[in-house]
């Protein structure tokens, strides 16, 4: 590995669509992981520390990884990214959502190797206008980003993407996207029953085992 990086797994959703605990799902089999355990495997093969961070710490004391309650527990997504990047060893951070079992190995190595000149880096698409492509759940972002990120949480306004506005953003382009991830399925996540069935099928075809 070059320069440090932590990594920070946000695990604090409710699953309220799902209508289970989409952490605990076990997308290789009863003998294999949790997809929570499985995401957090991904981010030891490219990671210096591995930080979760999570609502219900009490519940997961068995998880062999260290873990961190959510210093804003209405603040959505970005509190968890705050806390996460309050907490971290290193000035960067690599932040990934729990429930994205398609996670590219390949691609998050490079994006940890890229020169850190910027406070974000982050793919985007442009054919997905949410968050103006910008995929803000599998993303570096850097400590210089805390001072936005806390005064949005403290105006009350969680959305990530005004972060963005107010920083030096680097993207990780389609076609660099498409080197590692020509199928374009590696930010998929589970939701909703249909995505997780979706998953399950996209799981078989990619022959894809979990993270060890």
């Amino acid at each position: 590995m070059g320069e440090p990086i932590s990594g920070v797994v946000l695990a604090g959703g409710k699953s309220l669509r799902l209508g289970q605990d989409k952490r605990r799902l076990r997308l290789w089999g009863e003998a294999g992981p949790t997809l929570l355990e499985h995401t957090v495997a991904v981010l030891h093969t490219v990671c210096d520390e591995v930080i979760v961070v999570l609502n219900d710490p009490l519940e997961w004391t068995n998880l062999a990884v260290r873990i961190v309650p959510d210093a804003f527990p209405s603040g959505g997504s970005l509190g968890g990214i705050a806390t996460g990047l309050m907490a971290a060893q290193h000035s960067a951070a690599l932040v990934v959502a729990a429930d994205m079992p398609l996670l590219n190995v390949a691609l998050l190595r490079w994006m940890v190797d890229q020169q850190r000149t910027y406070d974000i880096l982050a793919p985007q698409t442009t054919g997905d206008t949410k968050s103006g492509g910008w995929e803000t759940l599998c993303a570096i972002y850097m400590r210089s980003c805390l001072p936005v990120m806390t005064a949005l949480l403290a105006e009350g306004n969680l959305k990530i993407r005004r972060v963005y506005d107010q920083v030096r953003v680097q993207a990780v382009t389609e076609d660099q996207l498409r080197r590692f991830d020509p199928a374009g399925v590696a930010f998929g996540n589970i939701n909703t029953l249909a995505d997780w069935q979706q998953m399950q099928h996209q799981l078989a075809i990619a022959g894809t085992t979990h993270a060890e």
